[in-house]
């Protein structure tokens, strides 16, 4: 299966999950502080990482932060924070999902499955091309008429989605659910943010888009310019 850190500091949920997700077939490392968890992924490289967030030293959000200026490895959130506010903002900061405690390592087991599935599934598509955008979801890299766009991760993953659906009006619900993995509503902001910094980034303006159409009330569609 997969190779797992379990960066919790609590050791009886760090004793359960670790030997949950063993019998499920996982390899599992452990770290209980946010220093050494940071440590032990930039030097064992695992398939993912689960983060709680009261660590003693960092808060997880913080370590959230750290890895993802250095790393791409999906990390699950470990939280009881159940707040739509934290949750949102700890996904735009680069989680991949999150789990509000309690949860059974059975859970835990779906998640971790789930986020490398669609991982797997997105590091094979083949290169996406509308008008001079290209996207290589492989290499994670766009270009806008042969010039590289400095997108984030979160920015790439929007654009990705839309252009390999290119004529199709998206709306925000599902951009919450398939690109945030967001289950429920009430934060279109985030979408409507993320797409003005994309319009920045395309070189166009809400009121005069080129890619980015939005379609009132509905949704939104990227095509290539007329």
């Amino acid at each position: 299966m997969a190779s797992v850190l379990l960066i919790e500091d609590d050791a009886a949920i760090r004793t359960a999950l670790t030997r949950g997700l063993r019998e499920r077939g996982h390899a599992v490392s452990t770290s209980g502080t946010g220093m050494d968890g940071l440590r032990q992924t930039l030097a064992d490289r695992p398939d993912l990482v689960v983060l709680d967030l009261g660590l003693p030293d960092l808060d997880g959000g913080e370590v959230l932060r750290m890895l993802r200026a250095v790393s791409r490895v999906p990390v699950i959130v470990a939280t009881a924070r159940d707040q739509e506010s934290d949750i949102v903002r700890l996904l735009d900061a680069g989680a991949d999902d999150y789990l509000v405690k309690p949860f059974s390592s059975a859970q835990l087991d779906a998640r971790i499955r789930a986020v490398l599935r669609r991982l797997g599934e997105s590091r094979t598509d083949e290169s996406v091309v509308v008008g001079e955008l290209r996207l290589d979801p492989r290499a994670r890299e766009a270009t806008l008429a042969g010039v590289p766009l400095d997108l984030s991760p979160r920015e790439f993953d929007l654009l990705h989605y839309l252009a390999a659906r290119q004529g199709e009006v998206v709306t925000k619900r599902e951009l919450l659910v398939e690109v945030w993995q967001v289950p429920y509503g009430g934060a279109d902001k985030t979408v409507d943010v993320h797409l003005s910094w994309l319009r920045r980034k395309l070189g166009e303006t809400a009121q005069e888009p080129r890619y980015l159409q939005t379609v009132r009330g509905v949704g939104v569609k990227l095509v290539a310019p007329s």
